[in-house]
């Protein structure tokens, strides 16, 4: 006995990573639905030993279902998530076509698995903001958060195969060559000057943590890393730091490993965060050039916490909460 899973974009690296992770956390699969454009239609993918065929993605696709994990860009999700959640699914989004629509949830399940609530469509964060909303939310309980200046060292793997393409064949998918570089260019440039990127971070910072005034800026690079995001967060909080409590507190919290022994050489790596569910937090420090400053170093995987597993994980609150 199980639910009716539909994933949409299962031939893409998050839809496929999003069958991995089901797999993996024994998420209660009763049937799984394979969707993707007429173009990808008849492929096959494994999940749970068998050989499943990807369908061609229709309205009637939905029928049966009772959850929806979207992966497939913003235009299909505003297409067809209203009507997997008209035929009776819950949709659990991925892109960024409903994060800041004032009515639908925006969820990270470790910082604000209350925002959930009764909504049939429910948005993934972008990959780069969730990684951060787990040590901010715990800054913030304790010493109350003032700003947050967002500096980002985001992996190839983020742009999709194309990314990856460049960056281990030499097939130009950036605009520049991203070898030997790295680019403080990510998603398109708006009036401001800033991207649609550092746009993301700062919207869904403020809404994630229910502080729509709080002050947040970004820039974001991509850089020559297969996989797993690092950001630099620079945080001005309302009361002084306690260090010791902090670092306590962000090794009791739900989803973050602390790893921040210099001395040693430990630190969070992309490298040894690729594969792995958990935020990687360190580098913890005062920032002396305020009164009450704070520096720290977050890494994790891009494709799995930044997409694929949260995804998933909001579809276990859902089942916690009676909602499947």
């Amino acid at each position: 006995m199980g639910y009716v899973v539909a994933v949409v974009g299962a031939t893409g690296m998050v839809g496929r990573k999003m069958l991995e992770v089901l797999e993996e956390r024994e998420f209660p699969v009763g049937e799984i639905k394979l969707l993707a454009s007429a173009r990808s239609a008849g492929e096959r993918i494994g999940f749970r030993g068998e050989e499943r065929v990807v369908e061609e993605l229709v309205p009637e696709s939905f029928h049966g279902v009772d959850l929806a994990l979207f992966s497939a860009g913003g235009g299909v999700s505003k297409r067809f998530a209203p009507e997997a959640a008209r035929r009776g699914a819950v949709v659990v989004d991925n892109s960024s076509a409903w994060r800041m629509a004032p009515e639908i949830p925006l969820v990270v399940p470790e910082v604000n698995p209350e925002a959930v609530g009764g909504a049939d469509i429910i948005a993934n964060p972008n990959c780069s903001t969730t990684q951060c909303v787990l040590p901010l939310k715990v800054v913030d309980e304790l010493f109350g958060l003032k700003r947050v200046v967002y500096s980002t060292y985001q992996a190839v793997s983020g742009s999709g195969r194309g990314g990856i393409q460049e960056l281990e064949e030499g097939e130009r998918y950036y605009p520049h060559p991203v070898r030997g570089n790295c680019l403080p260019h990510i998603d398109e440039f708006l009036e401001d000057g800033s991207t649609k990127e550092e746009r993301k971070m700062v919207d869904e910072t403020r809404k994630i943590l229910n502080q729509p005034e709080l002050p947040v800026t970004a820039t974001c690079v991509r850089v020559p890393v297969l996989n797993s995001h690092g950001v630099s967060i620079n945080i001005e909080t309302r009361e002084e730091v306690d260090l010791e409590k902090l670092r306590g507190a962000l090794e009791e919290f739900s989803g973050i490993v602390v790893e921040d022994d210099p001395k040693s050489n430990i630190y969070p790596l992309a490298r040894e965060a690729s594969e792995r569910d958990e935020v990687f937090v360190g580098r913890l420090r005062r920032d002396l050039s305020v009164e009450n400053g704070l520096n720290m170093w977050v890494v994790a995987d891009n494709l799995r916490k930044g997409a694929a597993t949260n995804t998933v994980q909001i579809a276990e609150l859902l089942i916690e909460g009676g909602r499947l």
